[in-house]
C-alpha cells in the first residue's frame, strides 16, 4: 500500500515593529532657576558735610532711580567700597549694614575716627545682588488664604416681669387699729290694707361686735 504524502502545515509569521521614540524636547525640562548676579549698582553718594547723611544703596532707592530695574527676589548680596573694591567691608572699620532684605545702609553718625578713613563719614559703597529669574516656574506660588465667615443667629430671651404688690397697713405705735363698721339696711316694707297705708320703718342692723 503506497504511503501517503506528508502534510505540510504553514505556521503564520508574526512581525513586530518597534517604533523609535525621539528624545524629549528641551522645552519639557524645568527652567534654570539659579539666581543671576547683577552689575555693581551705585545710586547714592554720602555727603561728608552732613552728619545726618550717609550712603543708602537700598532696593527702594534703586527702584526710585531706575524704575525699569527688575529683580523678582534677592537671594544674595555683595557689598564693596568704591575706592577699596578688593577690601572686605568688615576690614574697612565702618559700621555698615549689607542685607539681602533692604540693601546697604551706612550712616555718617554711626562712624568713628579711625580705620581706613581718617574722618567719621561713610565711604561710597556699591552693591551687587543675585536675583531669582523672573520666570513663573521659578517664583514662589503665593499662598491663598481662605476666610470663612460664620454668622450666628441671635437668640432673644424674653422674661415676663412679675409684679408683686404688697399693700401694707401702716401701724402707728400707740394707735389702735380702727374698727370698720358695716351697716346693712334692708329696704323698707310698705303694706297697704284697704285705704290705710302703713309703713314699717327699717331698723338698721349693726355688725359691730359688742
Amino acid at each position: 500500500m503506497p504511503r501517503a504524502s506528508p502534510v505540510c502545515e504553514l505556521v503564520p509569521c508574526i512581525v513586530v515593529s518597534v517604533l523609535s521614540v525621539p528624545n524629549c524636547p528641551p522645552c519639557s525640562c524645568l527652567p534654570d532657576c539659579e539666581c543671576i548676579w547683577s552689575d555693581w549698582i551705585d545710586v547714592s553718594y554720602p555727603d561728608g558735610s552732613d552728619r545726618n547723611s550717609g550712603d543708602y544703596e537700598t532696593f527702594e532707592n534703586i527702584w526710585k532711580k531706575n524704575p525699569t530695574w527688575e529683580c523678582a527676589k534677592v537671594e544674595n548680596i555683595s557689598c564693596r567700597a568704591e575706592k577699596f573694591p578688593n577690601t572686605s567691608i568688615a576690614d574697612l572699620g565702618q559700621k555698615v549694614e549689607c542685607s539681602a532684605d533692604v540693601g546697604l545702609i551706612c550712616n555718617n553718625k554711626d562712624q568713628q575716627i579711625g580705620g581706613i578713613v581718617p574722618m567719621p563719614v561713610c565711604l561710597n559703597y556699591q552693591i551687587s545682588v543675585c536675583c531669582t529669574p523672573n520666570v513663573p516656574e521659578c517664583l514662589p506660588t503665593p499662598s491663598t488664604t481662605s476666610t470663612t465667615t460664620s454668622t450666628a443667629s441671635p437668640t432673644t430671651s424674653s422674661v415676663s416681669p412679675t409684679t408683686s404688690t404688697t399693700s401694707a397697713t401702716p401701724t402707728v405705735e400707740g394707735t389702735s387699729t380702727p374698727t370698720t363698721t358695716t351697716s346693712t339696711m334692708p329696704p323698707s316694707t310698705t303694706t297697704t290694707s284697704g285705704s290705710t297705708s302703713q309703713t314699717t320703718p327699717t331698723v338698721p342692723v349693726s355688725t359691730t361686735p359688742i
